[in-house]
Order: C-alpha cells, then structure tokens, then sequence
C-alpha cells in the first residue's frame, strides 16, 4: 500500500492538476484512493507554490464529479447485482458498498451530501443512488454540495500543514466527524432561525 501511495504522489507531483482530476475521479468511482492522500499532498503543493489553491480546488471538484456521475450511472444501469459481480475486479468490498447502502436507506438522497464528509461511505454513496435512480439533477446539486467544503477542507489543512501535511491521513477521521458537527449545528440554526421568521 504505502508503494502504491508513493506512486500516486509521484503522479501528482509530475502531473499537477491532471493528476489531482483523475486520482479524485478514482475515488469517487468507488476505487479507494484516500482523498486525504490526494488533496492534502495538493494542499502541500500549494504551500510550495507550486500550485495555486484555486487550481487545485477546480480539479478536486471536477475529478470528484466526473467520478461520482460515473458511479452514479453504473449504479443506474447495471444494478446491486452487477456491481457485487464483478466490483470486486475493481477493488470494491461488499461491506463497503452496504455501509453506504444502509446510510442511503436511512438517510434517503440527502446522505449524498452528508457522506461526502464520512470515511469509506463517501467513496461508494454514489451507487445507492444509481439503484435508486434517484433524480439526476438533486444527485448533482447534493453530491456538489457536499464535495465542495470537504475539498476545500482537506485542501487547507495540506496548505496549512505544508512539510507536515501526512498527519491528514491521520486526522482525516477526525476532520471528518468536526466537519459534520459544524454543519449539522449551522443547519439546525438555520432552520430554527428560518421557522422563527415564519412564526411571526
């Protein structure tokens, strides 16, 4: 494994943007390359100048969506069973895929966006919407939605961090349960704040 992240460093260090696109897409496409890996190294690269933030936030979003909409449709047209098929060709655990499974039955369409701050569940929600065949255009809005602050999240603490940037592979679980904390604390204001108005 740690040969396997080396090369993918590697790839983003020659590569650039390109690299962070694809390495992101990959992810999403339910093969399980650590964002963290991806985008705190990019964070790193930009700390060195040798990326601008903004660059590396477009290609995270764009690999990130092309990615998700690839799994989305595999989901869609090839089904539960296609994917338990032959998933496992392409690195994807049964386990997994039912983790994600079970939060989108719970959840229903809104923990696209919710898991895209979670560990493993980020990378297969995709799928458990293609079953669903969920609407096409919510699917976007919500996987954008949620893709776009755990980017820019993960892009800051690598820019931060610099030299030290490895540590996100450490924090990235506990990145991810802050993130969700504060997001679900700003809608329950939100939401209060919004019903409040309504009421006078």
């Amino acid at each position: 494994m740690e040969q396997i992240s080396q090369a993918f460093l590697t790839f983003i260090d020659s590569w650039g943007y390109l690299a962070v696109a694809i390495l992101m897409a990959m992810e999403n496409a339910c093969i399980p390359v650590p964002s963290e890996l991806i985008l705190g190294f990019a964070g790193y690269l930009v700390s060195a100048e040798r990326m601008t933030f903004t660059g590396a936030m477009i290609a995270g979003m764009i690999g990130g969506m092309a990615g998700s909409i690839f799994a989305y449709v595999v989901g869609a047209t090839g089904g539960r069973k296609f994917v338990d098929k032959y998933g496992k060709y392409f690195f994807i655990k049964k386990s997994h895929v039912d983790l994600a499974q079970n939060w989108f039955d719970k959840y229903g369409i809104r923990a696209v966006f919710f898991s895209r701050m979670l560990p493993v569940i980020r990378t297969f929600i995709s799928l458990p919407a293609g079953f669903a065949r969920v609407n096409f255009k919510q699917f976007l809005f919500y996987t954008f939605a949620g893709s776009l602050p755990w980017t820019a999240l993960i892009l800051w603490g690598g820019l931060l961090l610099g030299d030290n940037w490895e540590y996100l592979l450490e924090l990235g679980h506990k990145f991810s349960a802050a993130f969700i904390t504060i997001s679900v604390v700003v809608i329950a204001w939100l939401y209060f704040r919004h019903r409040k108005r309504n009421l006078k």
